[in-house]
């Protein structure tokens, strides 16, 4: 069992910065590929950023590509979402969360979730 925990979150001014960090427990960390989720009430839970378990491979939403960037330590289980030039439509609850190796958009696919993340971007 795996257990996520994310921290970070926050109220910023748009064109302002965050970064959110993802600290793993449980399970072998530096196996597993991680991505970043995001929701906002009443919608589908949407894609950001995915980072596969060695590092080596990234992908992103177009939304975000640009101005967010993922980033894992594997010496410290964690995975972090640096995320520049927010704007109001960057506003929702963050989610990371993990499957083995190999990076995928889809979120069905992921096979643990951590708690989420608020992050409120005025305008």
């Amino acid at each position: 069992q795996v257990q996520l925990v994310e921290s970070g979150g926050g109220l910023v001014q748009a064109g302002g910065s965050l970064r959110l960090s993802c600290t793993a427990s449980g399970g072998t960390f530096s196996r597993y590929a991680l991505g970043w989720f995001r929701q906002t009430p009443g919608k589908e839970r949407e894609f950001v950023a995915a980072i596969n378990w060695i590092g080596g491979s990234t992908k992103y939403a177009d939304s975000v590509k640009d101005r967010f960037t993922i980033s894992r330590d594997n010496a410290k289980n964690t995975v972090y979402l640096q995320m520049n030039s927010l704007k109001p439509e960057d506003t929702a609850v963050y989610y990371c969360a993990s499957r083995g190796f190999a990076l995928t958009t889809m979120k069905d696919r992921y096979d643990y979730w951590g708690q989420g993340t608020q992050v409120t971007v005025s305008s």
